[in-house]
């Protein structure tokens, strides 16, 4: 869930890595077989930031006093048409995978992110994203 997701890397002093993925993702099982294990980029995952993956293609039916119509006059009927709606109202794109870092106030760290299978420069991304944040947190004491 984003919303308990941005609550608890705010509770933990951590900016949020949102991972727009899909079951059907064939990219997306790419970056978490061969690029996330990578020790450069694990480290940032599994301690600096608070990671949150979101299917867009999740079936799993919204409840009923949840569901609304979108600004395109479609019914969002499931989880994955939230997640969907957001990648595509907030960040302007729908292609998975789409990695999105932003801070406790949901303001980017850094432009969002697509498929990258070098572990090297998603390790750069990652620590630039993290090099904003704690710029912002520094300001704001």
């Amino acid at each position: 869930n984003l919303h308990e997701a941005e609550c608890y890397a705010k509770s933990q002093g951590k900016p949020l890595f949102i991972d727009f993925t899909g079951y059907a993702c064939v990219n997306c099982r790419k970056m978490e077989d061969n690029i996330w294990p990578d020790s450069r980029v694990y480290q940032f995952l599994s301690e600096k930031y608070v990671v949150v993956s979101l299917y867009v293609d999740d079936k799993k039916e919204l409840p009923a006093e949840q569901q609304v119509t979108d600004a395109q006059g479609r019914r969002v009927k499931t989880y994955g048409n939230v997640w969907s709606n957001i990648e595509a109202d907030y960040y302007q794109q729908n292609s998975q995978p789409l990695y999105v870092l932003i801070d406790d106030d949901g303001k980017l760290l850094a432009p969002p992110r697509g498929y990258t299978p070098d572990a090297a420069k998603y390790a750069d991304y990652l620590q630039k994203g993290l090099d904003v944040f704690e710029k912002r947190k520094a300001g704001t004491k």
